[in-house]
């Protein structure tokens, strides 16, 4: 149930094109957080919607009092933006804490020396993806990018697969979306997978997946959106989805051709066939092979290249350009953003800290926290609501 807490700003009679969902206005006391600094007001109100289930809280920002009210209810346009659980978020006005750490079911969630290592934890399972997983997920990306200590994910599985796709338990009716009980209401035509893939694609820190296995179906589309992939030599890929009856999913058509080009994608999703490490280096799918007790070594390695040498500001630009960008219609518009990002960037403290820290022949100690410190340009792009 959407869940009122307070306010940012007095309504509006002027809607914004960004607006991603319309809530009814109404009025509950959200447990287990607090305001930190700030008032609330009739008039300001900050929006949460919940689940005690997984602790998770999603943050409508309201902007706009919608000239038409359903059903005579004022309902008000909000921006959404999700509250990571163990971490602060920040309003224009407020700052709200959560109290209460998330306990993860499916996942292990590990952060040593600025690297997270995120690993499906479902063994017995070969880690096959429910609904508590794609919750899990979603929330975990939420708190690594809101958790500036966290430099790099690496994510892999437990066990001898990395994610052997869709836990099939349900049998013919795993993908039947009139029986799936685990999903929120009005979602039932949101693909999951989707919404995982959605979520690494925003994210603001650089993404390893460390395949120690099989990775079938969504095991492999939902990782499509990491920056860079490695494999054991005893993983398996498989876009097996015209073998089991249905399409492609996981935002997948739009990645995978774009990584590996169209002719790849389409031999390997019409064949619907699993193949080996050597067949997806060869396409283009993952960067490098290794023996099994050697792939983390070496996907830690590469993490500990990236957050002991690198500003945390500039990794959260610089991915964003590079995924963004991919999109674009023409180069402008890469000139457009780039030249605002490297005059931020420029003018910076962590510029100053690169320049002297390689001429002083040091480790840099870059200072720009990713959480709190982005441009006021950022983001530059209008959100996608699913409609």
């Amino acid at each position: 149930m959407p869940i009122t807490l307070y306010n940012l700003s007095p309504p509006q009679n002027n809607c914004d094109k960004r607006f991603s969902g319309f809530v009814p206005f109404a009025d509950y006391q959200a447990p287990k957080l607090r305001l930190e600094s700030g008032t609330a007001t009739s008039s300001e109100r900050l929006l949460l919607a919940g689940s005690a289930q997984h602790q998770s809280l999603r943050v409508f920002c309201p902007k706009a009092l919608l000239p038409i009210h359903p059903n005579n209810t004022p309902t008000y346009a909000f921006l959404t933006q999700l509250v990571p659980v163990t971490s602060q978020f920040y309003t224009e006005r407020h700052l709200i804490n959560r109290e209460h750490p998330y306990v993860y079911e499916t996942l292990d969630y590990q952060v040593q020396d600025g690297i997270l290592t995120l690993t499906l934890n479902r063994p017995d399972r070969m880690n096959a993806f429910n609904g508590a997983m794609c919750r899990e997920l979603i929330a975990a990306f939420d708190d690594a990018d809101a958790d500036d200590n966290v430099r790099v994910i690496i994510m892999t599985g437990a066990g001898k697969a990395f994610c052997a796709g869709a836990d099939l338990e349900k049998g013919g009716d795993t993908f039947n979306r009139h029986k799936r009980q685990n999903e929120p209401a009005g979602d039932t035509l949101r693909d999951g997978g989707g919404t995982v893939s959605l979520r690494i694609y925003e994210c603001t820190k650089p993404v390893i997946g460390a395949f120690n296995g099989a990775a079938v179906g969504v095991g492999a589309t939902m990782t499509l959106p990491m920056d860079i992939r490695m494999a054991s030599t005893k993983a398996r890929f498989g876009f097996v989805f015209a073998r089991r009856g249905i399409t492609m999913e996981a935002c997948s058509s739009w990645f995978l051709p774009r990584l590996v080009g169209p002719m790849q994608a389409a031999e390997w999703v019409y064949t619907g066939r699993v193949f080996d490490a050597e067949e997806a280096l060869k396409g283009g799918l993952v960067r490098s092979i290794h023996e099994p007790e050697e792939l983390l070594p070496a996907a830690y390695a590469l993490a500990r290249e990236i957050a002991d040498n690198t500003s945390g500001m500039s990794a959260l630009l610089n991915r964003q350009l590079l995924w963004r960008m991919m999109a674009a219609d023409h180069p402008m518009e890469a000139r457009k953003v780039d030249s605002r990002a490297i005059a931020f960037m420029g003018e910076s403290a962590d510029a100053q800290e690169g320049v002297q820290s390689f001429l002083e022949k040091r480790p840099p100690q870059f200072k720009l926290s990713p959480s709190k410190d982005r441009p006021g340009f950022y983001p530059w792009w209008d959100e996608r609501p699913f409609k």
